[in-house]
């Protein structure tokens, strides 16, 4: 589990759509955390791949947004919410296996090249017929 600084989450509760009937109106049950991504001190590469993930949750004052809406109470909503922002930095954690570049074999590159010339030759037949 990864430790998330209290001082760089800030936590908004708002008005939330969806399940709870007139206590919807009423309530603000849905929370919106952000999270100054620069307070977490993270690694290089972690840093980059969680750009990557969080995509538009991400804004350019480097703050990660969650907003959560799904439960009927307050503690259920903000519970979700942190436990996705641990997740996916958990996740950013997570190295990628690296690419070992590999070159195609002779046999392959003839195998290209001779299908290529059949598809070739396929589209040469196809056309208007001329006036002989």
């Amino acid at each position: 589990m990864v430790d998330i600084p209290e001082s760089a989450i800030t936590e908004t509760f708002l008005a939330a759509s969806g399940p709870g009937g007139q206590n919807v109106n009423k309530v603000a049950t849905a929370v919106q955390i952000r999270v100054n991504i620069y307070a977490l001190r993270l690694e290089p590469y972690a840093f980059r791949k969680l750009k990557t993930l969080a995509g538009r949750k991400m804004t350019l004052g480097g703050e990660l947004v969650f907003t959560v809406r799904e439960y009927r109470t307050r503690e259920a909503n903000r519970a979700e919410a942190r436990r996705r922002l641990a997740e996916m930095i958990e996740e950013a954690y997570q190295r990628d296996a690296r690419r070992i570049k590999t070159r195609p074999s002779r046999a392959a590159k003839a195998r290209r090249v001779d299908t290529k010339k059949k598809k070739s030759s396929i589209k040469k037949t196809r056309g208007k017929p001329g006036l002989d």
